[in-house]
């Protein structure tokens, strides 16, 4: 279910960000966007995290925020859309909460009970 959860939304984030919007010149600076941009890679990171307790968190973030770089890179080259480096730097911050916010949810009793998780140990750790 985790997986299923973070898929679903992985696509559904890529396809929103893909698809061909208006023809509306990008503003100079809009903070709601940005923070679309945060809170959507806010929530796959602890998604992700969610679905691979197992793997190294630095590389769910690295690979997360090379996502964000990836589509603002194909929305440039793609004509129909507006690259932005400010929107993939707010999906770098998003990420980077998101992180911060799913380890301090690990600590958390009741929440590690409610997701099954054992131990509070990285994946890496023995």
């Amino acid at each position: 279910m985790k997986k299923s959860a973070f898929w679903i939304f992985f696509l559904a984030i890529n396809a929103l960000a893909l698809t061909p919007g208006s023809y509306l010149p990008p503003e100079i600076f809009n903070w709601w966007d940005k923070a679309q941009h945060a809170i959507a890679f806010g929530v796959l990171a602890v998604l992700a995290v969610l679905a691979y307790p197992e793997a190294s968190r630095l590389r769910i973030a690295l690979l997360l925020i090379g996502q964000g770089v990836l589509i603002e890179v194909l929305q440039y080259y793609g004509g129909y859309r507006f690259g932005d480096w400010q929107d993939a730097v707010a999906d770098g911050v998003g990420v980077l909460v998101g992180m911060w916010g799913v380890a301090w949810l690990m600590r958390v009793e009741w929440f590690r009970s409610l997701m099954r998780f054992e131990s509070l140990k990285e994946p890496h750790e023995n």
